[in-house]
């Protein structure tokens, strides 16, 4: 069983709940968007950082249990870009992902951090840059389970995205409540996992605190 956090931290402003999220939920992963990523500790709480975007005014970042997992590749990647991606440059590496070797079980999964274009792009750009990302994660690990988690920014239609999902092998799962309340009409189910090769047993919206999303966990075990 795989324990997975993942925290759109508002522009960096949730970054200090970050060691008390750690210690509480005892993650194996935590998983940001919107992270000033360089001012991110190496270390946090239980967790090493394996990898964070470089060139991104909004950035990602995964940290992982070292005492369980072996870092064995990690990378960054740039998907299809928005308008707002043009004019609020530099916002184009939408997805960092790491390939690990687990201890428990002898094994390799990938775990990747996504940040979806926001909501003054249409629906089918971000179904783009899922899929695209997707055929990414593939690419690092051929035949690996992966989990993708984060700011998917797709409140609306999301049967339709479920059903895309389905369609090419992958699974979304929401969690037990709504994650985003910033505004009255794009409240919802903000922050989501797409995942192949793993069973989800659940996903909890976590209490808010700072940032307008509030973090979720999830809990997968690789089939």
């Amino acid at each position: 069983m795989t324990r997975v956090i993942s925290y759109n931290l508002r522009k960096n402003a949730a970054v200090g709940e970050l060691v008390g999220l750690a210690d509480k939920f005892d993650p194996d992963f935590l998983c940001l968007q919107e992270a000033d990523t360089e001012h991110l500790p190496v270390e946090l709480s239980h967790l090493h950082l394996a990898e964070s975007t470089k060139a991104n005014r909004l950035g990602l970042a995964i940290y992982y249990r070292r005492n369980r997992f072996t870092s064995v590749k990690t990378q960054t990647f740039a998907l299809k870009k928005g308008l707002h991606d043009r004019i609020a440059a530099p916002a184009h590496e939408r997805l960092v992902a790491a390939r690990l070797h687990d201890t428990e079980t002898d094994r390799e999964i990938i775990v990747a951090s996504f940040h979806a274009a926001p909501l003054t792009a249409l629906n089918s750009l971000r179904r783009h840059q899922i899929n695209a990302a997707h055929k990414q994660l593939a690419e690092l690990g051929p035949g690996l389970p992966h989990l993708m988690v984060g700011d998917y920014n797709y409140p609306l239609f999301q049967k339709r995205l479920g059903s895309d999902m389905r369609e090419s092998g992958y699974e979304l799962t929401l969690s037990d409540s709504r994650t985003y309340t910033r505004y009255k009409f794009f409240r919802g189910h903000f922050d989501l996992a797409t995942s192949t090769g793993f069973t989800i047993d659940s996903i909890e919206t976590l209490p808010q605190a700072v940032s307008d999303h509030m973090p979720i966990l999830v809990t997968a075990t690789a089939a």
